[in-house]
């Protein structure tokens, strides 16, 4: 049985495919239309999930829409109309957009698939926050678990808890728009001048600089925490209708400064700010599981949506000892409704017995690999000169001998993540020893701002050496930071705090990164890399051999590994590097 997960029209489109209860293939739309956080209908993303499998749609049994779209739709006409005449314009944007094709669904996807003359399976839709739950629970490795869903908005529902148990899933509670922990955390994020939808992570990797001068403030006029994990936001200082403000001119004069321009300097109270508003969510996080806990009585935690990529609130979460275990959906954001709602359909209707693994996430290398007959056809097309290495081992040692010179390496190996975080398929990677790394990355490569971290790979045989890490935790998907030893030197890797959010590489899990880690060990003595998403500001992580080799061109990256080859930079002719690429960086 094949069974095909959609997620689009609001952020991170995606699809992901199915067979028999396992996952296959999945993709976000963005790494195909280069878009970052692509909205529109994932044709791209179900196409290569079909060709990876070798299947035409008329072989899918189902298709699965990760929300509803009418109960959406009645979210946001209430909402306006609780507001009017604030929202006018984006009401005005927003609803013919709707009535045209986002509540006709159907009608959209069999248009979509008209043109290839097949048949379109049946189209099924399920809950937002649902999906988010099934994303978690089903590929972690628990048979109970507690499973809490926090994020922006689905229809109604922006906070969810659940309790599965023998691989069924079952509601407990839910808090509603507009009361909302992801709302509150992107309004801040706006207010500070970063992208909202995007830019949260650059308001958590500020945090630290700061001190949290304003948690009290913030508790007191913004957003009241009840014990039993619920909480209320202050609508007088939110107007989350609104299309580029989230908030109100209430919400500025409390903090008595206007709202960042993103390209103005960040001040002292920008960083202060930011370390309040963390600090709030994750006494807001800690409540929200302590009440769960109590409900369930479960020893094990399953975290889904946007907010569960707050890996700074999941290191505390791990670190209150609440539960013995934690497994967060790497791609906890809207792309990995798409799997939730293909999971879900899969067990919670049709209700077929569910095998755990550890692995069913299979590392989160879900998308596009090429061969290295495509490859090389790109270089020589493009009349790159290169090296090949038949034997990964000899490959390995080079890669790492360029690395202890102080060389940063843009890294393309097998299938593409799938999630926001790069896993060493396609990752920049470099020595977290050298001090200056994190500046030549951030300013050279990334083209991005100074203060934001990278995170450390590290082998897992010996993670708690260097970093406050059980032997026997996993966290192979970047989602939670805890600190570093202090008996350890990793400037590259170590944020202000002295935290790190680590991704610990195991052999089953990451067998080829793993490899590449052991050898560095090796040669080096230090079993720990850099690791960064292979892109620029701006830009989708790279998806295609060309993309890599855009990026390689147009950045100080010194070496490119595409598979088995191997590019220098220093090798190249001038003519090459200088006329036959474009920056594809963008201000975002």
């Amino acid at each position: 049985m094949y069974i095909l997960g959609l997620s689009c029209f609001y952020h991170d489109s995606a699809a992901a495919l199915v067979r028999d209860g396992v996952l296959v293939a999945a993709a976000e739309e963005e790494r195909f239309t280069r878009k970052k956080h692509d909205q529109s209908f994932p044709k791209n993303s179900i196409k290569f999930c079909l060709n990876f499998e070798g299947i035409t749609l008329d072989q899918v049994d189902a298709i699965i829409f990760y929300d509803k779209p009418f109960l959406k739709f009645d979210r946001l006409l209430e909402t306006y109309f609780n507001y009017a005449p604030f929202g006018l314009r984006t009401f005005l944007k927003a609803i013919p957009l709707w009535l045209k094709e986002k509540i006709y669904f159907k009608k959209l996807v069999r248009n979509e698939f008209k043109n290839i003359g097949e048949k379109i399976p049946p189209i099924f839709f399920s809950e937002h926050h649902l999906s988010h739950a099934a994303s978690a629970y089903y590929p972690s490795p628990f048979s109970d678990a507690a499973i809490l869903c926090l994020d922006g908005v689905g229809e109604w529902a922006t906070t969810s808890g659940w309790h599965a148990t023998e691989g069924v899933i079952k509601p407990l509670f839910e808090i509603h728009f507009p009361h909302s922990l992801g709302l509150f955390y992107s309004a801040f994020t706006g207010y500070l001048g970063f992208k909202v939808n995007s830019g949260e992570y650059k308001m958590m990797g500020l945090a630290p600089y700061g001190t949290p001068l304003y948690t009290k403030i913030i508790l007191e006029n913004l957003i009241q925490l009840n014990d039993d994990g619920s909480f209320q936001l202050n609508l007088d200082y939110f107007n989350f209708t609104k299309e580029n403000e989230m908030f109100t001119d209430k919400f500025v004069q409390l903090f008595n400064h206007p709202q960042r321009n993103n390209e103005n300097e960040i001040l002292t109270f920008h960083k202060d700010l930011a370390a309040s508003v963390q600090e709030v969510t994750e006494i807001a996080v800690l409540k929200i599981a302590r009440h769960i806990k109590k409900l369930t009585k479960s020893e094990n935690l399953a975290l889904a949506g946007g907010v569960a990529l707050n890996c700074v609130a999941n290191g505390k979460l791990k670190k209150s000892e609440l539960f013995k275990n934690i497994w967060v959906q790497p791609a906890s954001g809207d792309s990995g409704g798409a799997l939730g709602a293909a999971l879900a359909f899969y067990y919670q209707v049709k209700k077929y017995p569910r095998s755990i693994e550890k692995n069913f996430q299979m590392g989160s290398l879900l998308g596009p690999s090429f061969t290295n007959i495509e490859i090389e056809e790109v270089l020589k097309t493009k009349n790159v000169k290169y090296h090949f290495y038949s034997e990964y081992e000899d490959l390995d040692k080079k890669i790492c001998v360029e690395i202890l010179q102080g060389n940063v390496i843009g890294f393309f190996q097998g299938r593409m993540e799938f999630g926001p975080r790069a896993l060493g398929a396609r990752s920049i990677i470099g020595d977290p020893r050298y001090q200056n790394m994190q500046s030549l990355m951030n300013l050279k490569i990334k083209k991005r701002e100074s203060f934001r971290p990278f995170a450390p790979a590290v082998l897992k045989d010996v993670v708690s050496n260097y970093f406050d890490w059980e032997a026997d935790k996993d966290s192979p998907y970047m989602l939670f930071t805890t600190k570093v030893n202090d008996s350890m030197s990793l400037p590259a890797i170590t944020h202000v705090d002295g935290s790190a959010r680590i991704q610990i590489v195991d052999e089953e899990i990451h067998p080829r990164f793993y490899k590449l880690l052991k050898c560095f060990y090796q040669m080096s003595g230090c079993p720990v890399l850099i690791n960064t998403s292979f892109n620029v500001r701006g830009e989708p992580i790279v998806c295609k051999p060309e993309e890599a080799l855009n990026c390689f061109m147009t950045t100080d990256i010194d070496i490119l590994v595409l598979e088995n080859f191997l590019i220098l930079k220093k090798e190249q002719s001038s003519e090459l590097l200088k006329n036959q690429w474009v920056s594809a960086f963008e201000n975002d």
